[in-house]
């Protein structure tokens, strides 16, 4: 089974989440890769699992625009949608707070599940209006995401997809 992983991606996080995932799913002994969304053709694949970065809680633009343009392809195999953008320790996110669009998406793509994954800020990386943004907001600068629950993660997609399916 050929599984593309992508994923928008503002300042490179959730490209490093989706190519985690993409390697422990061929850890799992699956054939995976992951892409950039920009070049992404779910077509040419079995299974597909889109992320997105968050911002002012919606995904980004490229990552909705891939939903929607390939909503059929998508919806005629398994999708697993995830999101990144949650900032701070593990004690004080809530995992279940989801995007906006992300319920629209999930229908569109007929996904078969999402989940929420702690972001990266580096406020070098920034321009000025993220860092005023960010300033704003009092967001709080560090690596927050949790490596071992994205392996978790894409373990349990590698185990639906290794599963019969049912008649």
């Amino acid at each position: 089974m050929r599984i593309l992983v992508t994923a928008a991606s503002r300042h490179g996080s959730t490209g490093e989440i989706a190519a985690a995932i993409a390697e422990a799913l061929v850890q799992r002994g699956h054939e995976a890769e992951a892409g950039p969304i920009e070049a992404a053709a779910p077509e040419r694949y079995d299974a597909v699992v889109l992320g997105s970065a968050v911002y002012t809680g919606r995904w980004l633009k490229p990552a909705r625009a891939l939903a929607e343009r390939y909503a059929a392809e998508l919806a005629a195999r398994p999708v697993w949608l995830f999101s990144s953008g949650p900032l701070g320790p593990p004690e004080h996110l809530v995992p279940e707070e989801e995007a906006v669009d992300v319920a629209a998406l999930t229908q569109t793509t007929r996904a078969r599940g999402h989940r929420v994954f702690a972001g990266r800020l580096h406020k070098r990386d920034l321009g000025f209006g993220e860092r005023a943004m960010v300033a704003a907001v009092r967001a709080p600068e560090g690596d927050f995401r949790d490596w071992a629950a994205i392996d978790a993660w894409a373990a349990e997609i590698a185990a639906a997809l290794a599963a019969p399916v049912a008649a």
